[in-house]
């Protein structure tokens, strides 16, 4: 779906911001592409979308040269929902819908009104201006802008900004539910809870370069120092024991009266970016 092959990318002749990455996005995949503010993602983002010309390198979307594919058939096969909600706030959520679905082909077009009660819109608000709404109900508006032309391909730039925890919740269910239909999903963050509950696979970005490419899965289990706690108790005193999680096997042979809880002691997705990059995410 998405194949890049030594990407540059400079914003003047003394900044280059891109420094001849690589990466493939396959067909139905959630791909995840992480990193600081700063660090890339979004200039990345805005070249395969075409928001930005001029890149070195080969880019291709849809088995063709992004050079070359820049035309009505590309833009209605794609969704994206920008970091910062691209809307009319004067027009209402709904005639802003309206407006934007006006430039596909009528048998593309889903129901406004449906995607809306999806994403859990507030009904009293549908016919309200945006600039009346709250930062969670203009990325319900943008999320729905990317999904009413049922796109083969959705660019998502941090799409649970703005959202309170269970409006996080109902997104990442959203997105599943797309990747589930066939939808291809490059998903831009630097959230790595959405990354790691989403992604099949992940890239981390920092500095223009590509440290790593591989899913949250092996990236964890191969940057865990395999150990186990063991909270327990004996004699009525609560303790705790770090044990390696191969001495398991032969069952818990301290002594003890009460296992209380056992954890391993796996890195989170942002503790294996820090030791790739040397860098948070903040």
């Amino acid at each position: 779906m998405i194949e890049v092959k030594d990407l540059t990318f400079s914003y003047g002749k003394s900044k280059q911001t891109l420094h001849g990455i690589d990466f493939t996005v396959e067909k139905g995949e959630i791909f995840g592409f992480l990193g600081p503010n700063g660090s890339g993602k979004s200039t990345t983002q805005k070249i395969l979308t075409g928001i930005l010309k001029g890149h070195g390198g080969d880019v291709g979307l849809f088995g063709k040269d992004i050079t070359k594919s820049y035309n009505q058939e590309f833009y209605q096969n794609i969704g994206v929902l920008f970091e910062y909600p691209y809307l009319y706030a004067n027009l209402s959520g709904l005639d802003n819908l309206n407006y934007f679905i006006s430039f596909y082909p009528k048998e593309q077009r889903q129901d406004i009104e449906v995607i809306l009660e999806r994403l859990e819109f507030k009904k009293d608000y549908i016919k309200k201006p945006v600039s009346s709404y709250s930062k969670g109900m203009r990325q319900r508006v943008s999320m729905a802008r990317a999904l009413m032309t049922s796109p083969k391909l959705l660019f998502l730039d941090e799409p649970t900004s703005g959202l309170d925890p269970a409006g996080a919740v109902l997104f990442r269910n959203i997105i599943e539910e797309e990747r589930k239909k066939g939808t291809t999903v490059f998903l831009t963050t630097h959230n790595m809870l959405d990354a790691d509950l989403l992604c099949d696979r992940v890239a981390f970005i920092v500095n223009g370069s590509i440290a790593v490419v591989d899913t949250p899965k092996n990236l964890k289990e191969e940057n865990s120092n395999q150990k186990i706690v063991i909270d327990y108790m004996l004699k009525d005193k609560r303790e705790k024991k770090i044990i390696k999680a191969c001495e398991l096997t032969q069952g818990i042979l301290f002594p003890h009266d009460e296992i209380v809880s056992i954890h391993s002691q796996e890195p989170s997705l942002e503790d294996v970016f820090i030791q790739y990059t040397g860098r948070g995410l903040s």
